[in-house]
This record gives structure tokens, C-alpha cells and sequence, in this order.
């Protein structure tokens, strides 16, 4: 497995194996794998390559609760998606990806308070966040103990968790693009969602006839 999979090997793959995706399924990769081919033509451009990843991940794993009138969350419908990822990643590809780069982008992000909600829900003085630090450093030992068991859903969880903050400020409007301030997270997150989006669709499409949902919008001519 090559240390990031690229967009024309990810579209050559599913060129020659599409004819037996499954509709729903076919529409998901189709999708994420446009993105994905976007977000590499955004050299330079943490901000930008963020975003096109996200929409990638979106591609990946939405599916149509969200958009019913009483949704369950995004939150758990990352760790649904992560959990059939992972039942389904039996050479353990993900936790190996971040197990190379735990000590780069992983590591930094996970050790940065700004994508670390608790802290701003106490910046922004809501009630009950005041030992937000004590959270940050429980935060810490959990995400290890998980890393240390190979747990690799509650991994993603972890690191998805602060991803979701990074996404916020920026679709959002919590950020000034191309901003000199808090560029780390920015940078590390894009790093991330760049080496473990094209292994998710991978996955994916090592497993066409898995139950990845439908999603809400598809083709209608």
C-alpha cells in the first residue's frame, strides 16, 4: 500500500471494478473520489484543501437520517461509518496510516486546544466548561488507552472530534483564510483527512456489497 493513495489510482481502481458497485454505493465513491481529485489540486492551500476533504468524507459517509426531521447527529453517524470501516479493514490499514504519522500531523492536532470544543465553550463563557484543561488531558489518556488497544474506531473518534471543531471555524466563518494565525491546525487537519479519506474509500470499494447507506441527494434527470 503506497503511504497515500493518489486520486488517478483511486479512479483507476474504480474504473475497472464500478460495473459491480451497487447503485447507492457506486454514486458515495464516485463522488468522494471527485473530491478528493480536487483537494490535490489545492497545493498550498491548507484552507481550501480542508474543505474539498470534508466534502470528500461527506460524500463518503451521509446518508439520508441526516436529513430526516429528527436526525442522530453527526457525531454518531461518524462512528457508525467508522465502525463498519474498521469491521471491514482487516489488514488494519487504518490504524497502521495513523500509526505513521502519529508522531506528525496526528499527534500535533490532538495536542492543540483551538480544535478542542470544551475549551472554546469555556472561551465563549458558557456554564460547566470551566475545567475545560482537566477534559483536554482526560481527552489525551483516553485517545491513548484507545491507540494502545488498537481500538481503531474510537481512534477516528478522537480525531474526528477535533476535525469537526477545524470544520466549524471554517464553514463557519470562524477563520480568515489564509490566515497567519492558528495555521497549525489547519495544515494538520488537511494532512490528516488527506492520507485517511482515500484509504476509507479504499476500503470501500474493496467492499461494494457493505450496507454504507443512501445517500439523500442522488443523480435524478
Amino acid at each position: 500500500m503506497p503511504e497515500t493513495l493518489t486520486f488517478a489510482a483511486l479512479k483507476k481502481k474504480q474504473r475497472s471494478i464500478r460495473t459491480g458497485f451497487p447503485e447507492n454505493m457506486g454514486l458515495r465513491v464516485h463522488r468522494a473520489i471527485s473530491w478528493i481529485g480536487r483537494a490535490e489540486a489545492c497545493e498550498g492551500d491548507h484552507d481550501a484543501r480542508f474543505i474539498f476533504l470534508w466534502i470528500a468524507f461527506n460524500a463518503a459517509y451521509a446518508d439520508e437520517r441526516e436529513f430526516q426531521s429528527m436526525p442522530q447527529g453527526e457525531r454518531a453517524a461518524f462512528l457508525d461509518y467508522f465502525g463498519r470501516l474498521t469491521a471491514l479493514d482487516a489488514e488494519r490499514r487504518i490504524y497502521r496510516a495513523i500509526w505513521q504519522r502519529f508522531s506528525g500531523p496526528v499527534r500535533l492536532l490532538l495536542e492543540n486546544r483551538y480544535v478542542f470544543n470544551p475549551f472554546w465553550q469555556h472561551h465563549n463563557g458558557i456554564v460547566g466548561f470551566e475545567d475545560w484543561e482537566d477534559r483536554f488531558k482526560a481527552s489525551a489518556r483516553a485517545f491513548a488507552n484507545a491507540f494502545q488497544t488498537g481500538d481503531s474506531a474510537r481512534v477516528l473518534s478522537f480525531v474526528f472530534d477535533r476535525l469537526y471543531v477545524l470544520r466549524n471555524q471554517l464553514v463557519h466563518g470562524g477563520a480568515t483564510w489564509n490566515s497567519s494565525i492558528n495555521r497549525a491546525q489547519v495544515r494538520d487537519g488537511a494532512a490528516i483527512l488527506g492520507f485517511l479519506l482515500p484509504i476509507f474509500v479504499d476500503i470501500m470499494m474493496d467492499n461494494p456489497t457493505a450496507d454504507w447507506g443512501r445517500p439523500f441527494y442522488p443523480v435524478v434527470r
